[in-house]
């Protein structure tokens, strides 16, 4: 295996470890009582864990796509079709910031089941697209140096995001699942 399918590899694990911790949260939370998520609870703990994860990798993705921004304005002229196609999916919402807030909202209201699932429906759809659309323009990038720039993955990121996402997995309540993992 290469560096880029290494790296590749790691980004995909990201995004799909991020994916299962949006359902599970959104799920898990969204059927709960308010009393349920009390301070300290077990689902408070779990709630946490999850919004500690996804604010991280969410943070990541969105330094990711900077980097992007920046490598196309640097190495494209400005009438190639490929810099045009980055930036119009760049320019597309989606962003992890805006998925972000979704996720502050629906935290801040912790206790409203239409929060979670107005998240979680954020998520799978304008932030999926997003970033498959920015996957498929990538895949074909053979640079190994821009997959650093842009990837920014080392061993110790590596390390945090199964760090954070073991701990989202030490705190899943009964019944709820994080099937949409990978690795």
């Amino acid at each position: 295996m290469n560096e880029i399918q290494l790296i590749r590899e790691q980004l995909a694990r990201e995004r799909a470890h991020a994916t299962a911790v949006a359902h599970a949260c959104a799920t898990a939370l969204g059927r709960a009582e308010a009393a349920q998520i009390a301070s300290g609870s077990p689902l408070d703990e779990f709630r946490q864990r999850c919004v500690d994860y996804l604010v991280c990798v969410l943070a990541w993705f969105e330094e990711r796509d900077f980097r992007l921004a920046e490598l196309v304005r640097a190495r494209q002229g400005a009438d190639d079709p490929a810099r045009r196609a980055l930036e119009e999916v760049l320019a597309r919402r989606g962003r992890s910031r805006e998925t972000l807030e979704q996720l502050e909202a629906a935290f801040a209201g912790s206790g409203a089941p239409a929060g979670w699932a107005a998240f979680l429906a954020y998520f799978d759809s304008a932030w999926s697209a997003r970033r498959d659309a920015l996957e498929a323009l990538l895949a074909c990038n053979p640079r190994v140096t821009d997959w650093r720039t842009v990837g920014g993955i080392d061993a110790d990121s590596i390390l945090e995001e199964r760090r954070r996402f073991a701990g989202v997995r030490e705190r899943l309540p009964a019944g709820a699942t994080l099937d949409a993992a990978t690795g």
